[in-house]
């Protein structure tokens, strides 16, 4: 062994060096209001607390299996197939589409009932975790964000898998902490928000936003 092999410093398993930056970055991506935020708001308000803990529940079901997946290798994988991805974007729009339209079917159910005028939401009685769940799992931009996002913190660790792991874990915990705290939020001032006129807002708001995304999705 030579004199500069016996002097060479140890890889490290974990290299901390761009956690700062890692955590700055997270913030932003995780402070950007997307659809998981305005679907937990929503349940959150519309339904209650307990509908908008099985939506979170159903949302980071989904991302620690797209994490996963990116992690074991097989988020690489399907993006070398750009036909598969295509699929992807645009099941994930028409789900989105499928959501807006339900907002607005129930947005017509509840005006009809009002002879035209506002009336009360009509209830959602829809599975919030599946909902949750779908509205994750069918968009692939969680899975492309962390193909191009984790990757860039690795670092000098010798065994960038476990740091991977490591930094997909802190990102899960820091985006279930944000949005736990819109679903305790939203969820405690719900019954000042009770007046039609806030909840039918809300929903053309939410209508919106997922229409806006789904076309973004299917554009990028």
């Amino acid at each position: 062994m030579t004199r500069d092999q016996r002097e060479e410093e140890p890889h490290v398993l974990l290299d901390p060096t761009p956690l700062p930056a890692f955590l700055l970055a997270s913030a932003v991506v995780i402070l950007t209001p997307g659809v998981d935020a305005f679907l937990l708001l929503r349940t959150s308000l519309n339904v209650g607390r307990r509908a908008g803990l099985l939506a979170l529940v159903g949302i980071h079901t989904a991302s620690v299996l797209q994490v996963a997946a990116v992690i074991g290798g097989l988020g690489a994988l399907i993006t070398r197939y750009p036909a598969v991805l295509s699929v992807l974007k645009w099941v994930g729009a028409a789900y989105l589409v499928y959501l807006a339209g339900s907002i607005l079917r129930g947005l017509w159910l509840a005006r009809r009932a009002g002879a035209g005028g506002l009336a009360e939401p009509v209830p959602d009685r829809s599975n919030p975790f599946l909902r949750g769940l779908l509205s994750n799992l069918t968009n692939p931009k969680m899975l492309l964000f962390s193909l191009a996002f984790l990757p860039q913190f690795v670092g000098a660790a010798a065994q960038p898998a476990v740091q991977l792991v490591v930094l997909g874990v802190i990102f899960l915990v820091l985006a279930a902490f944000w949005e736990l705290t819109i679903v305790l939020a939203a969820a405690r001032i719900a019954h000042r928000l009770r007046h039609p006129r806030f909840s039918h807002s809300l929903d053309l708001v939410s209508v919106a936003a997922f229409l806006t995304i789904s076309v973004g999705l299917v554009a990028s």
